[in-house]
């Protein structure tokens, strides 16, 4: 299916927040967000599993504009969201076999398989083209075909981390309503016309976007003259292009996860916060002692603050805004600060250190983000992302946390792996948060979500030659280590 751009009916214009991800998509400076969780089917689902997926397509995208919206003139200081006539699902569901046996211990096997398969998606922008600025990714097994592993990729303009959770909330329940009938191949459509719904509203509409003159005039000299490295602060390489995603992720076992989260409440913090301070003490661990210094990036939903009822928890769209922390070394020594690497241990005052500053942005309703500030941007390829190239980075590192994915009603029957018992409605177990490393951005992000399975699951992207590969495989090694051993150091 090939649509003229010119013909497709125009909906709204991009928002600044909408228009710094299409600027940097166009530059190649960031590419895509996914949410990849594993699916269960009954055995009683005994057609192809092309036609329930699709047909569950076919239930979201009846229901969310967003899914048949893209951006046009992206490379301009004026682009807008046009509708496709239709999506055709050929175009954007993608399906392939694990090439690795299932390892029932570990995973470890299926771990690295997943990896490589992220790591493609994640390198394969959205540009150039009238289809859908989002794609599924389907893995299955040939030897066990109730259960497949479902990747959700998305430009981050048309939606953001928690859409993408949404979103497999809604596919396992679009997926369940097809066992209260008999599906035939007649039901099974590859090319579904898009809703006549308008798309919701950006984030500027809805939000007060409330700042302070001196925020404000901090950050213009900040952009203005560029960012002057704070002394001792390690932030990787210098801001350089072109980009090339590098991804790992890594799964807490439940067990673990369950002790994590309950010293997280007992030491009076949350696990985001927790886990900033983790990869912080993990990073300081790593590297030369002379830096001393690290500058966190976090995200938060702004859905709590928007105005009206337009936009809940089950949208599709772009609702986020950023704040920053900071840690220093000498935070994180041992009572015997000696200033080695080995006295550097994780910190539950620094962790609690970390909650109050969530708590400050949460209780202020997001005052002072840097992103309501985009509104005086004019050209975001000339005056936002280029003059950036080879200059400082000024963060070191970013958390983002999808928090537990939450589901519509509990699940039935069935171990979380879907391999012990028969399950008799689809299930999801595990859910993993991954996102495209930024090119002017922090030098490693890290996206966190805990699934049904129970397991915390933490993805890990950068962009190869910011870090080098063997700082960040200790870095990631140290952070599973601690959160393995938390229990045991109690």
């Amino acid at each position: 299916m090939t649509t003229s751009v010119s013909k497709l009916e125009v909906l709204r214009p991009v928002g600044y927040l909408e228009r710094y991800t299409t600027a940097r998509n166009h530059l190649g400076f960031y590419t895509n967000v996914a949410v990849t969780a594993t699916y269960m089917l009954p055995a009683a689902y005994s057609r192809p599993l092309r036609d329930y997926v699709y047909k569950a397509c076919e239930t979201l995208i009846g229901k969310h504009p967003n899914l048949s919206a893209i951006p046009i003139g992206e490379d301009t200081r004026v682009p807008y969201f046009a509708r496709l006539p239709a999506v055709n699902l050929d175009q954007c569901v993608l399906f392939q076999e694990w090439k690795t046996a299932a390892d029932s211990e570990s995973g470890f096997e299926r771990q690295a398989e997943l990896d490589s398969i992220l790591e493609v998606q994640h390198n394969w922008p959205f540009k150039g083209s009238t289809a859908p600025f989002w794609r599924l990714c389907i893995v299955t097994d040939s030897g066990n075909p109730c259960v497949f592993t479902a990747s959700f990729i998305f430009h981050h303009s048309v939606a953001d981390g928690g859409s993408g959770a949404a979103f497999h909330r809604m596919f396992l329940d679009a997926l369940k309503d097809m066992a209260a009938s008999t599906l035939t191949s007649d039901d099974v459509k590859s090319v579904i016309p898009s809703p006549n719904t308008p798309l919701l509203p950006n984030v500027e509409e809805l939000h007060p976007m409330p700042y302070s003159m001196s925020f404000a005039i901090h950050l213009y000299l900040k952009d203005r003259f560029g960012e002057t490295r704070e002394p001792n602060l390690w932030a990787g390489a210098k801001i350089t292009a072109p980009l090339e995603n590098r991804v790992r992720h890594v799964v807490i076992s439940k067990q673990h996860t369950i002790v994590f989260a309950e010293l997280c409440r007992k030491n009076r913090t949350t696990v985001t916060a927790a886990l900033q301070t983790v990869i912080a003490a993990a990073l300081f661990r790593n590297l030369p002692a002379k830096f001393t210094k690290l500058n966190c990036d976090g995200a938060i939903s702004n859905r709590r603050w928007l105005r009206g009822n337009a936009v809940t928890d089950d949208s599709i769209g772009n609702w986020v805004q950023d704040f920053q922390e900071k840690y220093k070394r000498q935070n994180f020594y041992k009572q015997t600060k000696k200033g080695d690497n080995n006295d550097v241990e994780f910190s539950w005052t620094e962790a609690q250190r970390s909650r109050r500053t969530i708590e400050r942005i949460l209780n202020s309703g997001g005052k002072n983000s840097r992103m309501y500030l985009l509104k005086y941007v004019r050209n975001f390829q000339k005056e936002f992302f280029l003059p950036k190239i080879g200059k400082n980075r000024a963060s070191s590192f970013e958390v983002s946390n999808l928090g537990v994915f939450r589901l519509y009603q509990p699940q039935e029957n069935g171990r979380s792996d879907g391999t012990e018992r028969e399950v008799e409605v689809p299930r999801i177990s595990r859910v993993i948060f991954t996102q495209s490393a930024n090119v002017t951005g922090a030098a490693l992000e890290t996206s966190a979500v805990t699934g049904p399975d129970g397991c915390l699951v933490l993805g890990f992207s950068w962009q190869k030659g910011v870090i080098e590969e063997e700082l960040v495989a200790a870095v990631i090694d140290t952070v599973a280590k601690e959160l393995a051993t938390f229990g045991e150091k109690q």
